[in-house]
C-alpha cells in the first residue's frame, strides 16, 4: 500500500433476518485515533447484499483517496474481490458463466468503482470469534435491520436481487 496515502481501517458486516427479509449493515471506520460508526438497513433484502452494501458505505465515507484495509466476515465478499470474481463477472456482462447470471450486479458495479478510487485490501475475519470491531459491526447491522420504517432496497426489489 502507498505510504503517502492516509491509512484507514474499515470493519464491515451485514445481516438479514429471514434471508431475504429485513436487513442491515454496520461499518466502523478507524483513522489516526478517530472512529466513525455507520449503519442502515432495508425492509427486504439479502444477507449478501448487506455485506456488499456495508463495504460500499464504508468506502463512500472517505473524502479523498486512501489506503484502506477492509475487514469483512463475508467470504463471498472477500473472495469476489481478492480472487477477481467480481471483475470477471463485470467483464462477462454480469455473468458468472454461460448458464448463470451474477447476483447483485448493481452493488458489485458500485463497489468495484469505489475500489478503483482507493487502494483497498480486503481481509476476511471469522465472524463471532471475538474480534471486537467485527462484533460492533454485527451489533450495528442487527440493530439497523430491526428499525421500524426501513426503506426499500430498490436494487433488490426491482429484480436486481441476489442472495
Amino acid at each position: 500500500m502507498n505510504n503517502e496515502l492516509k491509512q484507514v481501517t474499515i470493519y464491515t458486516d451485514g445481516s438479514c433476518s429471514h434471508n431475504p427479509g429485513p436487513g442491515g449493515y454496520g461499518v466502523v471506520l478507524l483513522y489516526d485515533g478517530h472512529r466513525k460508526e455507520l449503519s442502515g438497513g432495508y425492509r427486504r433484502t439479502t444477507n449478501n447484499r448487506m455485506e456488499i452494501t456495508a463495504a460500499i458505505v464504508g468506502l463512500r465515507a472517505l473524502k479523498r483517496r486512501c489506503a484502506v484495509t477492509l475487514y469483512t466476515d463475508s467470504q463471498y465478499l472477500a473472495n469476489a474481490i481478492n480472487k477477481g470474481w467480481a471483475v470477471r463477472w463485470r467483464a462477462n456482462g454480469w455473468r458468472r458463466n454461460k448458464q448463470e447470471e451474477a447476483l447483485n450486479p448493481d452493488l458489485w458495479e458500485e463497489l468495484l468503482n469505489l475500489c478503483a478510487q482507493h487502494e483497498v485490501k480486503f481481509v476476511w475475519v471469522r465472524g463471532h470469534a471475538g474480534n471486537a470491531e467485527n462484533e460492533v459491526c454485527d451489533r450495528l447491522s442487527t440493530e439497523a435491520a430491526r428499525r421500524q420504517g426501513l426503506p426499500p432496497d430498490r436494487g433488490y426489489e426491482a429484480g436486481g436481487g441476489g442472495r
